[in-house]
């Protein structure tokens, strides 16, 4: 298969798709085939060029951790997101700061959190977040009662446009971005 023609399908393939796709999942698309069946590094080839065709424009190709996604320049979603009249849902601050620990510090008992937050963590806020699937019981503490440990997941990844938890600004960042 020519590198036009791939770049081509897995452009149709990224504007389609409702979940990021990695190389295993392009590759899996191809397997009836195999004379046109592409190897990963034909498909990485395909996305680094199709990264370079989106550069300056109103959508990207972005890479996240779960794989690439076609998804709006941020600097165009104000415009983008007066298209749907819902309002994104607002998180209480306890919410947020349950989340920013769990992600600098996980794993992380609900316990330990209570601790740093000093007050209590609301079941409502751990529902809430392993309903958006940005937190996920990782095990269990091995001391009396045994807690349960709490870590992020690919969700939280992908939603906040990071790749690993190595992207994740700086605790210094934040609390900068707090005294503002």
């Amino acid at each position: 298969m020519q590198q036009a023609q791939l770049k081509n399908i897995i452009e149709a393939i990224l504007l389609t798709a409702d979940q990021p796709m990695d190389s295993r999942k392009f590759v899996a698309l191809f397997e009836a085939d195999e004379a046109l069946r592409p190897s990963s590094d034909d498909i990485f080839q395909a996305l680094n060029a199709l990264q370079s065709d989106y550069e300056g424009r109103g959508v990207e190709l972005k890479e996240v951790a779960s794989g690439y996604r076609m998804q709006v320049v941020p600097a165009n979603a104000p415009w983008v997101a007066r298209m749907w009249e819902e309002k994104p849902p607002r998180y209480s601050r306890a919410l947020l700061e349950t989340l920013v620990l769990i992600a600098y510090r996980q794993p992380i008992t609900r316990g330990e959190i209570e601790e740093i937050r000093g007050v209590s963590v609301s079941s409502h806020i751990v529902k809430t977040l392993k309903e958006r699937e940005w937190v996920r019981v990782l095990g269990h503490k091995d001391v009396p009662g045994r807690p349960s440990m709490y870590g992020t997941t690919r969700e939280f990844l992908d939603y906040f446009n990071l790749k690993s938890l190595n992207d994740l600004p700086s605790l210094a960042d934040l609390i900068d971005f707090e005294k503002l």
